[in-house]
């Protein structure tokens, strides 16, 4: 696997509405765990579409490795052109730190938004061009991620292609780790 998917939930259908959330930290720390262990197995690119929430946080963690992985690149393919327009200005400008920091960037359908097409069309090119796929989901709650699975889920029919999962009880798990890790046992 040299090319991996990433996605997820939005921050909003996790209830995180700021970047200060203490969940943000967890999830990071699970996607960090997650593409360590696939950077040794050979991984060179992650692939985002730049969606606030999952994927910007795993951009951050792939920009952070990078320091120790020097291979290591970020790419973002944004479904239309200007997604970030009508978001709040704070918010757009840590889209565009991330953005800029990326090693390659670019948009699938070189064009404005103009239908919801744009975004299945997103979905299915980037599960195309990749080798596997990593999404933080929950199957039984339904949100933005089905959106990624059901490509998945379709090339794995008739190809070779890894679904890696973050679920809720690996992020419970996590946390859990992380407070008998930090508990003051005295």
């Amino acid at each position: 696997m040299k090319v991996l998917a990433v996605s997820g939930y939005k921050g909003h259908e996790l209830g995180i509405f700021d970047q200060k959330h203490q969940g943000i930290t967890y999830i990071k720390k699970a996607l960090e765990q997650k593409l360590r262990s696939f950077i040794d197995e050979g991984l060179e690119w992650v692939v985002i579409s730049g969606q606030l929430g999952v994927e910007l946080w795993a951009a951050e963690v792939v920009l952070a490795l990078k320091s120790e992985y020097s291979d290591l690149k970020l790419s973002v393919l944004t479904p239309f052109y200007n997604q970030e327009e009508r978001w709040s200005e704070e918010t757009q400008n840590y889209y565009k730190n991330i953005v800029n920091q990326a090693d390659f960037v670019d948009s699938i359908t070189k064009r404005p938004y103009d239908n919801p097409a744009q975004l299945r069309l997103k979905n299915e090119f980037i599960i195309e061009k990749s080798d596997a796929l990593l999404l933080l989901v929950d199957e039984e709650k339904p949100g933005s991620p089905m959106y990624y699975l059901e490509p998945a889920k379709q090339k794995a029919l008739t190809t070779h292609y890894p679904i890696h999962y973050i679920t809720p009880m690996d992020l419970d798990f996590l946390i859990q780790d992380e407070q008998m890790n930090n508990a003051d046992y005295w």
